[in-house]
């Protein structure tokens, strides 16, 4: 199946997991946009904590473990997983792991059909929730194997088109939405999601932009599944 697109998502009930690595060419299948069955997300939008953006001192990709970390323990990391997932007509090189082209059929971000092809990718994966915000608005008191699940949760990943994806930088709802606007729903949902799960909280201009979105798609689902919230013990950040 592909991810849903539009902001009248239906209302489909998926149990999310990343699939292993066991072919050898694929069609991708569910993003988080299409997993659903956890409320309504306006209601659950509503519902997030409100506080002032805490200061970025201290924030650093390290402190969310090595980049792409192999979390679920199926052998592949979690870069090649989720190209995996999003990507159609999927080829991998060396082995069954490494994802060497892939079609990006409808960009959630752009709505452009966009080539993978490795080492040359047009291809980036993105944190819906960018790091440096959740950093920002809790993560920065959490312990590391925390820190190290929320990067490699497939539930606040996605590939996109890597050109309109630089544009976001670490915005949140207030500063930054897709320029795809019938994804925006689904986009904001996602958002809702993972600082749900992982008690995040929000700026009010951020949960205003959220719930402003929401009001457009009232009977839009929450995404749910993912990894759970600690990381293995094995993993390391500094």
């Amino acid at each position: 199946m592909r991810r849903l697109r539009g902001g009248a998502a239906a209302a489909v009930v998926l149990v999310f997991a990343v699939a292993g690595c066991n072919a050898e060419t694929r069609t991708g299948s569910a993003g988080p946009g299409e997993t659903g069955g956890g409320g309504a997300a306006l209601t659950a939008a509503e519902s997030l904590t409100v506080k002032g953006r805490a200061p970025k001192t201290g924030y650093s990709r390290e402190r969310f473990g090595t980049a792409w970390a192999d979390t679920d323990s199926n052998s592949c990391d979690t870069r090649d997983d989720i190209l995996k997932r999003d990507l159609e007509d999927v080829r991998f090189s060396r082995g069954r792991c490494k994802v060497s082209y892939g079609v990006l059929e409808s960009d959630p971000y752009s709505g452009k059909k966009v080539t993978y092809r490795r080492g040359a990718s047009l291809v980036d994966i993105d944190h819906i929730v960018p790091l440096s915000d959740a950093w920002q608005k809790g993560a920065k008191y959490w312990d590391a194997g925390k820190r190290i699940a929320l990067a490699n949760d497939p539930l606040n990943l996605i590939a996109v088109d890597s050109s309109t994806n630089r544009s976001k930088g670490d915005g949140d709802a207030a500063t930054w939405l897709p320029p795809n606007k019938s994804y925006r729903c689904t986009y904001v949902a996602g958002q809702v999601a993972v600082k749900r799960k992982y008690q995040l909280w929000v700026t009010a201009a951020e949960k205003a932009a959220m719930e402003k979105v929401l009001r457009t798609c009232p009977g839009q689902k929450l995404p749910s599944g993912g990894n759970p919230t600690d990381a293995p013990a094995r993993f390391r950040a500094d």
